[in-house]
């Protein structure tokens, strides 16, 4: 039986990424170009700026790609690409790009949901995670909890109803003067605080609040700690250790319970941590303290899988391609608020 050879792409926000996944010998190779320097500035992404520079990047990484891996684009089979969610513009690029190509090689092309990507990108190297399991999809856009009864069959059962954790994160690292992105600052910077110095609230922690996050109450509780203290001239570097320490310190117990408490209402064994988020390594140590005293498998991608790339694009776009499920008339199909419950449904992306 002859293998599949999947070129990914990924151009949903601020990274450019490309990938080959073959589908008897897995990942071939991938590549990420990140545009953290391009908005740094700004303190956060610029849409225009990013769609801009994934027009400039991502033909170039293609072929690089291919020479680097002694394939041409005639030995592709398919293309796969983030159709959403994202941010339209970028969103846009890879979709004209990969339809393009895979409309001048007579290839389908094949719509990916990127958050569908994060939650299967740990079978990139393992398969052993059994389902259903209970995914955590967190990031600088999104805070989910899924229940994935298999491949394919997936129910949102908690997110958040304001800002992502990512994106609290991002604020506060703001707020702090500590730069973007705002979750590796703040973690690098938490390492020298001191435990119990601040505190900061955990909404929406009653369990009448099911399994909803917000972090909107919380990034307000840190303006006017922040703003109180540069008035008594108290905010030092220590200080915004401390800061640092005790916001992360809630972020992660918000994150650690409802992923507890998701794990026992849907009675699974399994749980996978993925996106940007997924990285922070106290959240990892904190996760695995807590399930391993209820005998939770818990799984992560690799740190290089975490953050936004197109191996995991690839994976999922190999799976819908074995599954039939293709765009073989190279609509150009996006959809920017693309939910991960209606990933299937035929209506879900738009022209």
């Amino acid at each position: 039986m002859s293998s599949d050879l999947i070129l990914g792409i990924e151009t949903s926000c601020d990274e450019t990424a490309t990938a080959l996944y073959d589908s008897e010998k897995g990942l071939i190779a991938h590549k990420v170009f990140s545009q953290i320097e391009l908005h740094r500035d700004y303190g956060g992404v610029v849409p225009e700026l990013a769609s801009r520079d994934h027009i400039s990047k991502l033909l170039p990484m293609i072929d690089h790609l291919l020479k680097e891996t002694n394939r041409t684009i005639n030995d592709v089979n398919a293309i796969a690409y983030t159709a959403g969610p994202g941010l339209s513009g970028a969103l846009l690029v890879g979709s004209v790009t990969a339809n393009a190509l895979a409309f001048s090689l007579g290839i389908p092309s094949i719509p990916v949901h990127h958050m569908e990507a994060h939650l299967l990108a740990p079978l990139l190297e393992s398969e052993r995670t059994k389902m259903p399991f209970v995914a955590l999809l967190v990031s600088g856009g999104h805070t989910l909890l899924v229940y994935v009864k298999e491949r394919g069959e997936y129910q949102l059962i908690g997110q958040t109803l304001d800002d992502a954790a990512g994106e609290a994160f991002d604020k506060a690292s703001s707020l702090l003067g500590l730069g973007y992105p705002g979750g590796p600052a703040i973690a690098k910077m938490a390492l020298s605080g001191n435990e119990n110095d601040f505190e900061f609230p955990r909404p929406m922690m009653d369990p009448k609040d099911n399994l909803d996050f917000s972090f909107s109450g919380l990034k307000t509780s840190l303006l006017y700690t922040v703003n109180e203290l540069k008035e008594q001239k108290a905010l030092d570097e220590q200080c915004i250790a401390d800061i640092a320490n005790a916001y992360q310190e809630a972020i992660v117990d918000c994150l650690v319970e409802k992923s507890r408490r998701a794990v026992s209402q849907m009675d699974v064994s399994d749980i996978i941590i993925a996106g940007g988020v997924g990285a922070n390594r106290r959240l990892r140590d904190e996760m695995n303290e807590v399930f391993e005293k209820i005998d939770v498998d818990v799984s992560y991608p690799s740190i290089e899988f975490c953050t936004d790339n197109a191996a995991m694009i690839a994976l999922t776009g190999c799976f819908r391609y074995q599954d039939g499920i293709m765009n073989d008339n190279y609509e150009i199909k996006i959809n920017p608020r693309w939910s991960i419950e209606n990933i299937y449904a035929s209506e879900s992306l738009g022209g």
